[in-house]
């Protein structure tokens, strides 16, 4: 499914119009989806009022439609207009006919009407500003939307997240007695759809209807925190005005079609042979969690390389796997390992180097041996530089997976991107980013999405940025994101197990983008189940990797 910004979104409107579609219909298809979504979603009593907020411009059109459609379905809507001019508004003048009666704010200056219909609706629709809204809220509306705010904590609603369960039917009891649920019409007032930027006032969505494509702003943070459920209507937008998109959310339907066959007659050598290099004395774990994401997703053969030290202790968790035993300094490999691993690369079909293989001297110096890399002389700042010359020689290695701290091994190397086979997989952390790119953790995450596109571009990798709705971005400028943010992924070793879903899909045959892809998505769900089933406390790593079959099992529908 494509995610778009603000100005895509009116090109395709636009499109839409000149090929027929016209505003007028879409605008009658939005308010349709927002009522079907009312009375589908959510019940309650059908004769107490359905408060509808109604702004200026097509959200708050789409709002009267709203209208409209809820009294056709038996429905007893109220409108509250704010600075909407109405006389030659037709759709405002279609709830006249129907007799939906109108509270106009202008004339409701302490609110006190406003306040009386919060008390009463178990349900109110915020149709007041849409995605065109960037400036900041203030005045009469800032006063509407704080008094929305005000009185759903009066009503002990609790606050609403992008958790909120899937298909959650509050019961008949829950809406009339609880504040009300606010449905946002594609995007709380306040949000900005592109930068993610949250206005003070705006006030969080229990569910957002957004239009044609879900939104950039819509994933990303502070928005995310106030969409609430997403649910993406088809207002009548051909998808092929939107084909050459570069921007997708990744979907169920898409990763299903990934998955690796699973043949009858295969054998392990089948589903490929993953190497795994990680681990030292303090962080055994990375290289257990790696390797049994690795096998979960289903490579035929998982071999860690690991220090020859950590062996006992390794293997009595890990029995799927076998070993590569390998020279350290004090549990940590060293510069004398890499040979060794070269030398076993040409027997596997993919390879992830980092997990948990700390940040000493002896790491970056077995990584730059590894790859053959120059260290920096110096400190400097990396930036954004042209990619590796593809024509250039490159290491005979496996496709190739970095993490953790093999990145952290990489910013100390002078131009790193051009040791690495174009097309690698990096999959850093926001930290870890920042470290590669020489600035701050701020900067990547005040804007992840173009961050990692540029990044990608520059250095000719595919980068997986790690973190709520990771965002995968390929050299050609491409971008994925993935649907997911859950705190039950937020601990420790969640980034190995991920590393090990991407390396295991790429043993089995997948394309470097279609493993990083099939990855994030599987891990996403993986920890969905375990939010679901656990919950978001107190869960660890090795639950997700527990989940992956499930995760897989329900998307190939068996």
């Amino acid at each position: 499914m494509k995610l778009v910004n603000v100005e895509q979104m009116r090109e395709l409107e636009k499109a839409a119009d000149t090929s027929g579609l016209s505003y007028a219909t879409m605008m009658e298809n939005a308010g349709r989806a927002v009522a079907e979504v009312i009375s589908k979603r959510l019940q309650f009593d059908a004769q107490l009022p359905v408060l509808i907020l109604v702004g200026p411009g097509n959200n708050g059109g789409d709002g009267l439609v709203a209208a409209r459609y809820l009294a056709e379905m038996g429905y007893k809507p109220v409108l509250y207009i704010w600075a909407r001019n109405v006389e030659s508004d037709e759709n405002f003048h279609l709830t006249e006919q129907a007799r939906i009666p109108a509270v106009w704010s202008e004339k409701d200056r302490k609110l006190d009407r406003l306040r009386k219909l919060l008390r009463e609706a178990p349900v109110v629709v915020d149709a007041l500003l849409g995605t065109g809204a960037s400036r900041p809220i203030e005045g009469l509306l800032a006063n509407i939307l704080s008094t929305v705010s005000a009185i759903r904590q009066e009503r002990q609603h609790p606050t609403p997240t992008v958790l909120e369960t899937v298909n959650r039917i509050p019961d008949s009891r829950e809406l009339s007695s609880a504040a009300p649920w606010v449905i946002a019409v594609d995007v709380p007032s306040g949000l900005n759809s592109d930068s993610g930027a949250v206005d003070a006032h705006s006030v969080a969505a229990d569910i957002t209807v957004t239009f044609a494509y879900p939104k950039v702003g819509q994933f990303t943070s502070p928005a995310c925190n106030v969409v609430g459920e997403l649910l993406v209507a088809d207002i009548g937008i051909s998808p092929d005005l939107a084909k050459n998109y570069r921007s997708e959310l990744i979907t169920p339907s898409l990763v299903a079609n990934l998955l690796p066959a699973r043949p009858r007659y295969a054998h392990k050598g089948t589903f490929g042979k993953a190497l795994i290099v990680a681990g030292s004395s303090n962080y055994t774990g990375a290289a257990c969690l790696a390797a049994g994401a690795a096998a979960r997703t289903g490579a035929g053969l998982i071999t860690l390389g690991i220090p020859r030290i950590l062996h006992s202790a390794i293997a009595a968790q890990i029995s799927a796997a076998t070993y590569l035993l390998l020279p350290h300094d004090m549990g940590v490999l060293n510069t004398d390992a890499a040979a060794l691993v070269l030398e076993a690369c040409g027997k596997y079909d993919a390879l992830l180097i980092g997990p948990g293989l700390t940040a000493e001297e002896e790491t970056i110096s077995f990584v730059q041996r590894l790859f053959s890399a120059r260290p920096k002389s110096h400190k400097q700042h990396i930036g954004f530089l042209k990619p590796a010359d593809p024509n250039s020689e490159q290491r005979d290695l496996p496709p190739l997976v970095v993490d953790a701290d093999g990145l952290n091994a990489l910013a100390q190397t002078e131009q790193w991107w051009t040791s690495l086979a174009p097309g690698s997989i990096l999959t850093p952390h926001p930290g870890e980013m920042a470290r590669l790119l020489g600035c701050s953790v701020g900067d990547i995450e005040s804007n992840r999405i173009s961050t990692a596109q540029q990044a990608a571009r520059d250095w000719g990798h595919i980068v997986v940025l790690k973190g709520a709705y990771t965002v995968l971005a390929a050299p050609d400028g491409g971008v994925a994101v993935s649907p997911f943010a859950n705190p039950a992924l937020a601990t420790a070793g969640s980034g190995d197990v991920l590393a090990g879903c991407i390396v295991g899909f790429m043993a089995q045959g997948l394309s470097s983008w279609d493993a990083a892809v099939a990855g994030v998505y599987i891990h996403g769900l993986s920890g969905e189940l375990v939010h679901s089933m656990i919950g978001v406390a107190g869960s660890i790593a090795g639950d997700v990797i527990d989940y992956l079959p499930e995760a897989m099992r329900l998307l190939r529908g068996e």
